[in-house]
């Protein structure tokens, strides 16, 4: 029997190496090519950041709301490289030209078939581990978002039909998709 090859591990160095327009994350040292996003992922992420986006606005909020492709360093390592659908960060010392240097306070990830078994595995722990307060999956196909209330250790499952409290403001802010149901 023959013994197990040593997989080869990846760092940050690798994927700005990467052709240019060929979009990757990497975690724990593993490279997971990106799959483009379709029109209506792209139409509920722009809903997302315009919504999110005023209300901080509207509260003369101090968190900043980046869309992908925007890097977001998870550890302090060369072995996490991630980049969220949509992250709202609200500690602007974590910020700067090159991205987040640490957890965004909240992570919505649009899940396609091809990225479900990261967006509601890998990246779900990654995600907690890392000190993301509040992570959405939001399943276009079932029409229904997973909110993972990390600093609650909570779950909920809401469908596209339902106004989406935000954890981290307090149930201040609803998210509405019902126009994408």
């Amino acid at each position: 029997m023959p013994l197990p090859q040593e997989q080869q591990s990846y760092t940050i160095d690798d994927i700005f190496a990467l052709p240019d327009g060929q979009r990757a994350e990497l975690i724990d040292g593993q490279i997971y090519d990106m799959a483009p996003p379709t029109a209506t992922h792209q139409f509920i992420l722009f809903e997302l950041s315009l919504t999110i986006g005023s209300f901080i606005k509207n509260n003369n909020g101090s968190c900043q709301v980046a869309l992908a492709p925007f890097a977001v360093f998870l550890n302090d390592d060369s072995y996490n490289y991630v980049e969220p659908d949509l992250s709202v960060i609200c500690n602007p010392s974590i910020l700067d030209e090159k991205g987040c240097h640490g957890a965004p306070d909240w992570i919505i990830e649009i899940v396609s078939p091809s990225s479900e078994k990261m967006d509601y595995g890998i990246k779900q722990f990654k995600y907690r581990s890392a000190g993301v307060r509040e992570y959405w999956v939001i399943d276009k196909i079932l029409q229904k978002v997973t909110v993972f209330d990390f600093e609650n250790d909570d779950m909920f499952e809401y469908s596209f039909t339902q106004k989406i409290p935000v954890m981290i403001y307090n149930d201040q802010l609803e998210i509405d998709l019902s126009r994408f149901a």
